[in-house]
């Protein structure tokens, strides 16, 4: 089984910036630059507001349950639709699931987590 890896980390925005610096001086000298997948947040704060217990369960429960819709999902978590809406909300912009929207008839959205790890680094 293939194995797609996402990283939270935690790094000040003058870190980040280096890291895109650096990339284009590499692009630059023609050198090929390794793509990574990766969130950061400035501090540990941020990294646990964003990323709470509950939305933890529910990635693991989109990746073990692979609900078909956001109902389902809701059946399966037995939480109330509005508190999963904006943790789905959430866990999207920041990349950890992407929703595949029905085109045709009802419009039903279905929660994909596309990995099988997310590793934790944080700089020090």
């Amino acid at each position: 089984m293939k194995v797609k890896r996402i990283k939270l980390g935690i790094k000040r925005t003058k870190e980040v910036l280096d890291d895109f610096v650096k990339a284009g001086e590499a692009l630059e000298r023609g050198e090929e630059v390794k793509e990574e997948r990766a969130v950061y947040f400035e501090s540990i704060k941020g990294f646990r507001k964003a990323i709470t217990p509950k939305r933890i369960e529910l990635l693991h429960i989109i990746k073990e349950k692979q609900p078909k819709s956001i109902q389902e999902l809701k059946r399966l978590t037995k939480r109330d639709i509005k508190s999963i809406i904006t943790d789905l909300g959430i866990l999207e912009e920041l990349g950890l699931i992407s929703m595949r929207r029905k085109t045709v008839g009802r419009k039903e959205s279905m929660p994909m987590v596309e990995y099988e790890k997310i590793n934790l680094e944080i700089a020090v």
